[in-house]
């Protein structure tokens, strides 16, 4: 009994201990302490352990959160990356099932004549022409011996894979939600613009009939009126391009959503979309919160799991195989005794000469281990990089934006002071032309600040990995 306790310990430690190959651990990143932020940000905790919900639900737009929806539950780019998870998950079953004896049923029915001119099998018995019937019918198992840890560091391979899925599948679902998010902006940006316009169009045409009325009663020149046509002109020139941007990214967001272009529209919408608060966490947080690093990180993990699987090849494979049945001349005494037949072996292969081909194997295995830390290093160098730069972004748009209103508020005042003067003759005509030109480039430069904004936060968002807590309104759902 001690014996059998002691081999009980023994064994699965010695076959612990040849286990091919390192076990992972994660490497090392340098991490900085903090971000660099300005005012108006502060330090705070992103809630990971919470669910992350619905990041877009904070721009707080009806019409975003339901092409959000849309674009989540019918998107090929993301049925893709669920069909590449299956896959992963399936290559993870298959290389589970390794751990299990294989059980095998087999049957052969043959009915066959053996030649009179056969090779003697003795000299002393003539040979003879015979037709016979043979029935054979097998139950076999096959087993390997995992000595070496190959078929350990296999599951541990197919494992870190399906993880990796996972991770990229997530990553997709990040992507395509802020890829939709930056179209849906740029989209009413384009809006806000063509606003604009529309707006500086019926004033510079009104402004036009003014001056016109003027010329016919010999108050202003032929060279006024031809003067406010051409900033009308101008004006007009800017619309058809801008359609087309907007157009553009209608199409792009009919795209991602994985519906048709030419049936698909979005009407017009000049609402001011809010600003979300992000919380910034510790820089670690990022390792934790994107799932592209998530991603690298697994991959690493496959990467190490490879150079297992590869060095196990040095090793001997041993594989059991019994198999029982029984074979007989007529079907019906098959199963009788004295038809039984059984075997039972087992099969080793010790590689002794391979001209280098595994070594050159394991040599693959580590550079592509070193490879795939390589790009885990990159992968969070780039994360801290578009985190800082997110952070940045949001702060200079959120200045730069307050600045573009003063300016309109300023280039107002200055054409309706431009305007006053000419009216009472103490100014040339074309100081009012100049004014309504500067309002409608203020005016555009404060609408595509506004967009920029937008994208800067969303920018900011994906960089952090999505959602930093769920919603008060989805604390209830499962």
């Amino acid at each position: 009994m001690r014996a059998r306790r002691l081999l009980a310990v023994l064994v699965p430690a010695i076959v612990a201990a040849c286990t091919a190959g390192r076990d992972y651990r994660r490497p090392v990143v340098e991490m900085p302490a903090a971000w660099t932020v300005e005012s108006p940000w502060r330090t705070a905790t992103p809630a990971d352990v919470d669910a992350k919900g619905p990041w877009w639900e904070r721009f707080d737009d009806a019409v975003l959160a339901d092409l959000e929806r849309r674009a989540l539950g019918s998107s090929p780019t993301l049925d893709i990356a669920v069909a590449r998870l299956a896959q992963a998950r399936a290559s993870l079953d298959v290389a589970s099932a390794s751990r299990w004896p294989q059980l095998a049923l087999g049957a052969r029915s043959t009915r066959a004549r053996i030649s009179a001119e056969r090779p003697l099998s003795s000299y002393t018995s003539p040979n003879f022409a015979t037709v016979q019937n043979d029935f054979v019918a097998t139950f076999s198992a096959t087993y390997e011996l995992d000595l070496a840890g190959r078929v350990q560091r296999s599951i541990e391979g197919a494992q870190a894979g399906a993880e990796q899925s996972a991770a990229d599948l997530e990553n997709t679902r990040l992507v395509l939600a802020a890829d939709l998010a930056t179209a849906y902006f740029n989209l009413r940006e384009a809006d806000i613009e063509l606003d604009v316009l529309d707006r500086s169009i019926e004033l510079q045409r009104r402004a036009l009939e003014l001056i016109g009325a003027r010329h016919d009663l010999g108050a202003a020149s032929g060279l006024e009126v031809a003067q406010q046509q051409a900033v009308l002109d101008t004006t007009l020139a800017q619309v058809d391009p801008l359609k087309r941007q907007r157009s553009a990214f209608e199409h792009a967001i009919a795209t991602l959503v994985g519906s048709p272009a030419p049936g698909f529209s979005i009407a017009p919408d000049l609402r001011d979309v809010p600003m979300p608060a992000v919380p910034l966490g510790v820089p670690s947080d990022v390792l934790e919160r994107r799932p592209d690093v998530a991603s690298a990180e697994r991959a690493m993990a496959a990467a190490n799991a490879q150079i297992g699987v590869a060095t196990a090849a040095f090793y001997p494979s041993i594989t059991l195989g019994p198999t029982t049945g029984g074979e007989t001349r007529e079907l019906s005494r098959l199963f009788d005794a004295p038809s039984i037949v059984w075997s039972v072996g087992a099969t080793l292969a010790q590689p002794l000469f391979d001209g280098g081909r595994i070594a050159a194997n394991v040599a693959y295995s580590r550079a592509a281990y070193d490879a795939a830390v390589a790009t885990y290093r990159r992968t969070v160098l780039t994360a801290m990089q578009e985190v800082e730069d997110g952070i940045s972004g949001v702060a200079r748009m959120e200045s730069a934006t307050q600045q573009a209103q003063t300016a309109v508020r300023s280039a107002r005042r200055v054409l309706d002071l431009a305007s006053a003067r000419y009216e009472g003759g103490a100014s040339a005509y074309l100081d009012v032309i100049t004014a309504q030109q500067s309002l409608v480039v203020s005016e555009r430069l404060a609408a595509q600040l506004r967009g920029q904004r937008l994208l800067a936060s969303v920018f900011l968002v994906r960089s952090l990995g999505g959602d930093w807590q769920r919603p008060a309104h989805l604390l209830a759902s499962p």
